[in-house]
């Protein structure tokens, strides 16, 4: 009876493990990575998502839990520039090197933001993971999917890392990627038409997420973080007289960051306080948000 209780036991074990190394992964670093790959992957891949939604990817450090998973894909899709990847990146290509990394940032005319920058750094030494890992970018803005070419460069090479992948299944991907495509274009037109004809184009923002987006649609982002740090009691009073100066509509806000002086600001402006979500998986809806937001502003 022990013999057969041991051997249903094994042969369970070894069902678990089947299961887990037939289940072909691909990790990507943020939400709207996942959004894009998995309209591209289908049911081909499982898309994990290293940074839980509502933390920051600019310091965040992962679980073990997660690096396991990690470690379990057969390819890792990075943004490109973000601090979790600048601090984790050469560490998961060392302890995995069968792992396959493509850079969805490629081809894609980056910006170059001072207010971008990240002075922090975390000292994790003697801590579960036994490295030190400081989180620290180099200027280069990194959100580079918060606009609609950069969507459209960032879906065309999550359909290159798949074809690459998976050969076999090229014509499957590209058919999903030009569904892809299409809403991606579709919000773009609907974008162009909440913003046509905009004669407020100042907005304020804490942490600079929005830079392509602005750019793209010839707007200006004022940015209460400065060099990755809280703003002095003078930078702050240069901002809200640079924004009541451009008559500034809206603040908008993102949940990874501290809100108390874009409150501020918007007492002392007159601004409509607006959340946001530049990482959000929902990618179409967002910007559709954004560019409703600051339609109704100009309008009231």
């Amino acid at each position: 009876m022990k013999q057969i209780t041991l051997l249903l036991f094994s042969l369970l074990l070894f069902s678990c493990a089947e299961k887990k190394t037939s289940e072909k992964m691909v990790s990507v670093t943020i939400e709207p990575q996942r959004y894009f790959a998995e309209k591209i992957a289908g049911d081909k891949y499982t898309i994990n998502c290293v940074v839980p939604a509502g933390q920051s990817p600019e310091t965040y450090d992962p679980t073990p839990q997660q690096m396991i998973k990690v470690g379990q894909s057969v390819a890792y899709l990075k943004i490109g520039y973000i601090g979790f990847e600048t601090a984790w990146m050469d560490n998961i290509v060392k302890n995995n090197p069968n792992l396959k990394v493509f850079d969805l940032s490629e081809g894609i005319a980056v910006i170059d933001n001072p207010d971008a920058e990240m002075h922090e750094e975390h000292d994790h030494e003697g801590e579960e993971h036994g490295h030190d890992h400081g989180h620290k970018h180099t200027g280069i803005d990194p959100h580079t999917w918060s606009s609609v070419a950069g969507a459209k460069a960032v879906a065309w090479n999550t359909l290159q890392a798949f074809i690459a992948l998976d050969k076999e299944n090229t014509k499957f991907y590209f058919d999903n990627y030009n569904t892809l495509l299409a809403e991606i274009e579709k919000t773009e037109a609907t974008i162009n038409q909440l913003l046509e004809g905009l004669s407020n184009r100042t907005f304020i923002i804490y942490h600079p997420a929005l830079s392509y987006f602005a750019a793209e649609y010839q707007l200006t982002q004022l940015c209460i973080e400065m060099d990755g740090k809280e703003p002095s009691p003078a930078q702050l009073k240069e901002l809200v007289d640079t924004a009541r100066a451009n008559n500034t509509r809206v603040v908008f806000i993102q949940q990874e960051f501290d809100q108390k002086n874009a409150e501020l600001i918007a007492r002392e402006t007159g601004c409509k306080l607006v959340r946001i979500n530049p990482l959000s998986y929902n990618w179409h809806e967002e910007m559709i948000l954004i560019a409703q937001s600051l339609k109704d502003a100009e309008a009231n």
